[in-house]
């Protein structure tokens, strides 16, 4: 029995002291801190929309949705894509004059409406130099 209970107290012992260490758990060790630091972002560009005010459907009446974004790029691609700006705000533009007041309205449609946006976005540039995009405001009046 006193061996039982001395076992017990070793492990209890043993198990705190793995715990309190960070040997389980996955406690930060300071090595680990000081030895990684994150490096400078290269290769990467925002490129600003103009803010659109959009009119919507005929069935909104006469409701309107205020639209800024950024659009992530790579570095090298950022000229191309200011360039092709006309034709990406003309993009975005008839589709979201197209989308149903109720699809805007509906919790869940940000993501779904980004990601038409971002294809649409895509197919205008070319495959390859729009990565994101960032919608910064969305809001309908």
């Amino acid at each position: 029995m006193l061996g039982g209970v001395v076992m017990a107290v070793l492990l209890g012992g043993g198990g705190f002291y793995a715990a309190w260490s960070g040997m389980i758990l996955g406690g930060a060790s300071d090595q680990s801190a000081e030895g990684v630091a994150p490096g400078p972002l290269t290769g990467i560009a925002f490129v600003p929309l103009e803010t659109m005010v959009v009119s919507l459907g005929a069935d909104s009446n006469s409701r309107h949705l205020r639209f800024t974004a950024q659009v992530e790029v790579a570095d090298s691609a950022a000229a191309d894509v200011t360039l092709l700006m006309p034709r990406i705000l003309d993009v975005l533009n008839s589709y979201l004059r197209a989308v149903d007041t109720a699809a805007i309205e509906d919790p869940g449609a940000m993501a779904k409406l980004r990601a038409q946006m971002l294809r649409r976005i895509q197919i205008v540039t070319g495959e390859g130099r729009v990565r994101d995009l960032l919608i910064t405001e969305f809001v309908l009046n």
